[in-house]
């Protein structure tokens, strides 16, 4: 007992925080907005960190890559477990439509226009500002975080590429990542407090509106995702590295997982991932280049979330996701949408709109 509380001491704070957090929530009620300052430093200081960090991890990854067959492995095998692990998510949640429609009967005459806000923008535009900005300063934005992602894997290649010459700025970039590793670790120290607040002020102000609105898309969503992270990637963890891996995943992935679920972004759990990793057994060069492109390029959730949507569309405008080719399609779509367009503003939107383009909904 003693042994498990010491190496899941961090989990199950976390864990606690967030018991304890949503508790004050449903005591408190629409009052529980007082705590929101608390959620704030720590999601503030999560989201400031973030930009160094991914932009020196990346860099430094890179530049220490001098085989490049490696490179190409590392990447071509990350790109297919990215594309594997997206279809059998979108179909997991295929399944999960085919069971319990989501779509609860909504009049058409109810349903306003809908309108592209600020005027038309070509899919080619935003994929120019996705991967570039025009100006330096942009990048210290984490709006800009595909941006930041190309201009580091540009500076690791082009020290790699400098040689001797590039040892000094190599060894700058490693100091400045190993800086970075500690500034995370200062900061997660008030994870527990940070994200029981953050839980106490969403169940508190917003928990009644969203299971009043979203309530019949939540009961299917949140218990199919569950299984799906739960045997989805105990089975993963086997097929890598046995019992032994899966242990250690589990070992080190709640405090990922709670960190994800109570800020809601994935790029925030960059810093407590590269920690994880590390600790589970994940070699350097393979963590500090696959965390920080999966965390903005690979959203398995967004696929569930894809293909939940689709099927409410189709509820909506009366009809019904079934059949091998509308299945493929919104596979497709959803994996479009969780690999490609995940790091697009409105990349999901984007993803459902081909859906209704294609089937002629008004």
């Amino acid at each position: 007992m003693t042994t498990f509380l010491k190496n899941h001491k961090n989990s199950l704070l976390l864990i606690a925080s967030l018991a304890v957090g949503s508790i004050i929530g449903l005591i408190l009620g629409p009052k529980a907005v007082i705590l929101k300052p608390l959620s704030d430093i720590f999601l503030n200081l999560l989201f400031t960190i973030v930009i160094p960090m991914v932009f020196f991890s990346l860099a430094t990854a890179m530049s220490s890559i001098t085989n490049t067959v490696r490179l190409r492995s590392i990447l071509m095998a990350m790109l297919g477990v990215f594309i594997v692990t997206g279809v059998i998510a979108s179909a997991v949640m295929v399944v999960g439509v085919t069971v319990f429609n989501p779509a609860s009967p909504v009049p058409l005459t109810s349903l306003a226009p809908v309108g592209l806000a600020g005027g038309s923008v070509s899919i080619a535009d935003k994929l120019v500002h996705t991967f570039t900005v025009s100006d330096f300063g942009e990048l210290l934005s984490r709006k800009n975080m595909m941006a930041l992602i190309v201009i580091a894997l540009l500076v690791g290649f082009s020290t790699s590429a400098a040689g001797d010459s590039g040892i000094p700025f190599r060894q700058f970039l490693a100091s400045a990542n190993e800086v970075m590793m500690r500034v995370v670790k200062a900061v997660m120290v008030v994870a527990p407090i940070g994200l029981g607040a953050s839980f106490a002020y969403l169940t508190g102000v917003f928990g009644p509106e969203l299971l009043k609105t979203y309530g019949r898309a939540m009961a299917l969503y949140y218990p199919v995702a569950l299984i799906y992270f739960g045997v989805g990637f105990s089975i993963y963890a086997v097929m890598v590295s046995g019992w032994s891996g899966m242990r250690r995943f589990w070992k080190c992935v709640i405090p990922v997982s709670l960190t994800a679920f109570g800020t809601g972004s994935s790029i925030a759990t960059i810093p407590i991932n590269l920690e994880a990793s590390k600790e589970i057994g994940v070699p350097q060069d393979i963590r500090q280049l696959v965390i920080p492109l999966g965390s903005t390029i690979h959203m398995d959730g967004s696929c569930l979330s894809a293909i939940l949507k689709i099927a409410v569309l189709f509820g909506v405008f009366g009809g019904h996701l079934h059949g091998v080719v509308p299945i493929t399609i919104a596979i497709g779509v959803a994996l479009i949408s969780g690999t490609v367009m995940s790091g697009i503003p409105g990349g999901g939107f984007l993803g459902e709109l081909m859906i209704v383009t294609l089937y002629g909904f008004p």
